[in-house]
């Protein structure tokens, strides 16, 4: 999981360097957070959040092969 999220994310943003992927569980649930550059936030959200969306629902789609649960939190940089 954590892989596919990070292959999308470094394709979309310009600093690859400050894409930073922590997972951690919930339950029975995968929780992945995504860190990216400041400059890079539009082009992971994308206009109205389609392109957040669409990483999600690759992310559950890639889990419910599996048979786990996933969620993705993007996190504002500092």
């Amino acid at each position: 999981m954590k892989e596919l999220v990070e292959y999308i994310t470094k394709e979309l943003v310009d600093d690859t360097s400050q894409v930073e992927i922590i997972q951690g569980r919930r339950g029975s649930e995968i929780h992945l957070k995504l860190k990216v550059a400041k400059a890079d936030m539009g082009r992971v959200i994308g206009k109205q959040g389609r392109i957040a969306n669409a990483i999600r629902t690759l992310l559950n789609v890639a889990a419910a092969r599996q048979g786990k649960q996933a969620s993705l939190d993007i996190e504002e940089p500092e």
